[in-house]
Parts: C-alpha cells; structure tokens; sequence
C-alpha cells in the first residue's frame, strides 16, 4: 500500500517523510544525490532536506544493513535483561560492533529510545517490525536465520505478534464505538450543540497538561483563516507509555469519529493522523478503518449524506523525533520540516497548520469526544473528581506482575493502582514517563488526577531491587538523544545533566557534582525553550529530594576529573583523519 497516497485533492500528493523512508528502505541510507532529487521533487532547498534528513533518528546517510535491528533502551522494554546485555548478545553472535554496519552489509544493530512494548519484555525493531519477549534462546534463533538471509515473511509469524493486555476497563474500553452512531447525533444536532456537549462534559485533553478540550475547539471555531485542519497526536514517544498502540488498533473507528465530530464542530475538510515511526507496523490496519469509512459515507465528501459535509484523514509517519509529540513540532513536521517546537503564542488554535486555525488532540482525547457525543455530557461529567472528569488509560509496566493497560475514573489512589497490577516492595514509582513525577511509598496515597498527580499514561513500577541510579541514568541519557538542539539550555543542559549522572554512577562524583546536579537542574527546567526542556530535569530533582542515597551513597571524598582530556580530542582526530602520536595528549 503506498502510505504516501492522499484521499484528498486538497492536500499534497505525498508527504517529505514519506519519500524519504522510501528511499532509506530502498537504498537502506539517503545519499547526496538522493537529498538532490528529494529537493527538486519538494521543490526546496537541498538544505531544508538534509535539515529533514539529520533530525529524525530513523534516517541515515550511511548504509545501515538489510537487516536493520534497533534495540529499544527503555527501562521496561530494553535489552538490559536482568544480568543480559541482550544487544551485546546478539552483536557478538553475528559479529557486528553496536552502531556500526556490518561489512558485508547485511546486518546493522544499534539502539533506539522507547518503542511502546513496555508490556511485552525485552523488545526490538527490526526493518521497522516490533520483535517482543525477547531471550537468549530467540536471540540465537533470530541470528541463525539472519546469517542464512531467510527473509522476514519467512520467520514465526508469532514473533511478530504484540499482545494487549486489557486488565481494567471503564467508560473508554467497557464498549466497541458503533461507526456512525456520534457522527448521527452530532449532525441532527447540529455544530453548536455538539460543542455544548462537549464543553459540559468537562473534557480535558489527555496528554497531561489537560486544556478544556471544549475551550480548545471553541477558539479555534472561532478563529478567522482560510481553512481549519484537525491533528491526531498519536506520538506518544514517553517511555512507559503505550496505550495508543491498543487504541490506534482497537478503538481506531472512535477515534476517527472523534476528529470527524471535530471537524464538524470547527468548519474543518481536512484532517492528520500523525503516527510515530516506531507505530509504523500498524499503518495497513489504519488505512483500511479510513477505507471501510469512506465507503460506508463516514468519511470523504457528503458524509452521512449531508451536502455541505466533508472531511477526509491523511496519515503521516514521523521518523524517530519524540520532541514531535509536542504540539508545535508536530505541526513543523507534518509541514515537512525539521520537528522543532514553535515559540508562542501564536498558539496551534489560531495559528497551527500551514498558519491556520488547527486542532491537536490526542487519541485518547479524541476517542473520549465520541463517546460523549454518543452517550452524553452527563455520562462522562458523573464519574472522576471535581477537575478531572472522565477516566484515563494507564500504561502500566515495570516491576509487577500484571503489566499492560488499566482505565480507572480519575481520582484513583497510586497504592489503589499498585495493588491491583500486582506490585509488591514497591521503591518508587515513576508516573507520567522520564518528564513526569517520581514518586516514593510516602506518596502512594495521593490520586491521578490534574488537581493531583496529572500524567499522559505512564506508569513506571520500580521494587526495591531496581538501581534507581540507573534509572536516573538511563532517562537522562534519554533527554540528552532526544533534545531538538534548538536552545542552548536543553542541548547542552541535557548533555551535562547525562555526564554527571554518568560521573557519580561510576564512583568518580564528590559532593560537588550534586551541588552541580541542582544548579543544572534548575537551569534547565527554567531556561530551555520548550516543555521537553521544562521537564527534562524533574526526575532529577524528584529523585535529590525523595532519595538522596541513590545519589549520594557512590560519592568519593575528593575531586577527580570529570572527562578523559585526551578522549574529548577524538572527535578532532577523526575530523583530522590524524592517530599519530603527536594526535595524543598522553603521548607528547
């Protein structure tokens, strides 16, 4: 199927990103000469595309192998197993150096940051298809049928398979969305009314910052601009999180309801589903829900029969960027450009896509809006708490024994949440992903709700074996691969935040390197431009105030250098193409 086809004559033909993994599957990397041709076809500059090409990870100018395998490093779903370093297993049965491209180029390994299978064990990605419940024993069978080339249509299709665990359901889960029957109500309502009801269910979006989703819809109605455009963020790029894997497959027709009531409400033809690389397995199933609409008259001009009515979706995948989960780099993406968040205001309401009136909900949000337009303002403004009406999905992994996706009505206690996913000598928990709150057992009495604990869904368990200075470690590495560049605060912050963290977890810290934990800390969370910046550091605070012994129990009594003086060199030799001895501070 060609993902980069539009339904739509009002939109382009074919997305940059697109074209680009196109060619990057094609030649396995983009080359100059493939840069040059991708400009003249875009008609931009070759600078804007080599912009594109450097900032979305899952892009390379250098080969990568026909089997192109990226280990996830998340805390829940990466490949350190236990006592297992799972990537270096697999490296050193196949011969291959982490990050590097065999010579033969058959087979390339590196690492990737979170890819939504935090339920599923130790996970992978290999040409874009998810690989989960990962061992010794499958590591070895995947390596005998990469050195025989037996191709992937040829593996386990069990291998492939991703299974939901659905432990508790509520308003969202309890029930599969009749197509049509929100769409129905809506349209003999009429637009104000639809966003009366919506206003007076106290919808708010569920991403964790949680805006009136009433408020929202109303001021970009309201907005003036040539056309209006409603967004689906299915990015979710928080390590921890994955419950858009099961709604995006699931619940697909509510939330595609959800964006056409919208588009309704706000005078929109066009709509995006933005969907994350690492999501990309899930791109036919998507397309035919889209398909089954347009010709059930769901979808496309006339819906429902109605003259004046039509909206239709394009999706759009990103490429490893999970700063695009942020509204405004969102939008910069789907407008083929590096995904770098927007100052503002103006805001995406008045001044989104293209500069017009734009609608960025997520999927959970948008599934909530057709159900309530289903059921009532009432059904949904009933359950919850006074400021966080609804319910919300939780994406439950880490150290208990029920991992897997939990819908609780807003209000429900952390120790409430534990009991139930089976979680015993519990140290810490981790809600809302790296950016979110860190939380110890004196704390497990408070509530998920915005007046409370706000999360988007993740929510990471760690018992008291976990080393939560790893942990610190890991996201810290995290925010420091995945800062845009755009302010200096976050790109270097982020970076100096990692190297610390690195310091002390190596025994090479002194109480000085947690006085400069602080000030860094603050610095960022203070200065950076953006929200991945403002939260970048929160772990690290959370986990100074609440834990201090994880920071300060591998600490040395005196100073030693924070760097290998002659390591910081490398890069200068490399771009020199020098190695001599004189190249070597030790060896002068």
């Amino acid at each position: 199927m060609d993902i980069s086809h539009s339904h739509n004559s009002g939109s382009p033909h074919q997305h940059i990103l697109h074209r680009l993994h196109a060619l990057q599957q094609q030649f396995r990397h983009i080359s100059p000469h493939a840069m040059q041709r991708t400009a003249a076809e875009f008609n931009i500059s070759l600078s804007q595309v080599a912009a594109v090409v450097a900032f979305y990870s899952f892009f390379s100018t250098q080969p990568r192998g026909r089997f192109d395998i990226l280990f996830s490093n998340c805390t829940s779903c990466g490949y350190l197993s236990g006592d297992q370093d799972l990537m270096q297993m697999l490296c050193q049965l196949l011969q291959v150096t982490p990050g590097k491209t065999r010579a033969d180029g058959l087979i390339s390994i590196s690492e990737t940051s979170c890819i939504g299978m935090c339920d599923q064990g130790a996970s992978l990605l290999i040409n874009g298809l998810p690989v989960t419940a990962l061992n010794a024993e499958k590591l070895t069978q995947i390596a005998q049928r990469i050195t025989t080339e037996s191709p992937l249509t040829d593996w386990p299709t069990e291998w492939f398979a991703v299974h939901d665990r659905i432990y508790r359901r509520d308003l969202l889960l309890m029930e599969q969305h009749a197509p049509g029957s929100a769409l129905q109500t809506a349209l003999a309502q009429g637009a104000d009314q639809t966003l009366a009801v919506i206003q007076q269910s106290g919808l708010r979006g569920r991403g964790g910052a949680g805006f009136d989703t009433g408020k929202k819809w109303q001021l970009c109605r309201a907005a003036p601009g040539d056309a209006h455009y409603v967004v689906c963020n299915a990015d979710e790029g928080e390590p921890g999180t994955f419950k858009d894997r099961l709604l995006l497959r699931d619940h697909t027709d509510a939330m595609v309801e959800g964006m056409t009531t919208c588009a309704l409400v706000i005078g929109a033809k066009q709509g995006f589903v933005y969907l994350r690389g690492e999501y990309r397995y899930l791109l036919p199933h998507l397309h035919a829900v889209l398909d089954q609409r347009r010709n059930q008259g769901l979808l496309g001009q006339h819906i429902l029969g109605y003259e004046n009515f039509e909206f239709d979706i394009d999706i759009v995948v990103g490429a490893g960027a999970y700063i695009c989960g942020e509204e405004s780099a969102l939008i910069e993406s789907l407008e083929g450009k590096p995904g770098i968040p927007r100052i503002r205001p103006p805001f995406p309401v008045t001044h989104g896509y293209l500069g017009q009136p734009t609608i960025v909900n997520n999927v959970e949000t948008f599934i909530a809006a057709a159900h309530i337009i289903t059921h009532g303002s009432v059904w949904f403004y009933s359950i919850g708490t006074e400021q966080s009406r609804g319910t919300k999905i939780l994406s439950i992994s880490g150290d208990c024994e029920k991992p897997g996706i939990y819908e609780y009505p807003f209000g429900v206690c952390i120790r409430q949440v534990l009991d139930d996913c089976g979680a015993q000598n519990v140290q810490a928990v981790q809600i809302g992903g790296p950016a979110g709150k860190l939380l110890g057992a004196a704390e497990f009495n408070r509530a998920i709700s915005f007046e409370d604990i706000s999360t988007g869904g993740s929510f990471l368990v760690f018992d008291q074996q976990r080393n939560l200075l790893a942990i610190h470690r890991n996201f810290a590495h995290f925010f420091a691969h995945e800062s845009c560049g755009f302010c200096t605060p976050c790109r270097v912050g982020t970076r100096l935040l990692k190297n610390n963290l690195d310091k002390i977890a190596e025994g090479r810290g002194t109480a000085h390197d947690i006085e400069e934990l602080k000030q860094l800390s603050h610095l960022i969370q203070h200065q950076s431009h953006c929200g991945l910046g403002h939260t970048a550091a929160h772990h690290v605070l959370d986990g100074l105030q609440h834990f201090p012994h994880t920071f300060s129990a591998p600490l040395q009594p005196h100073f030693t250098a924070q760097f290998d003086l002659d390591q910081a060199l490398e890069s200068a030799r490399q771009a020199t193409h020098r190695n001599d001895a004189a190249a070597h501070l030790d060896n002068e």
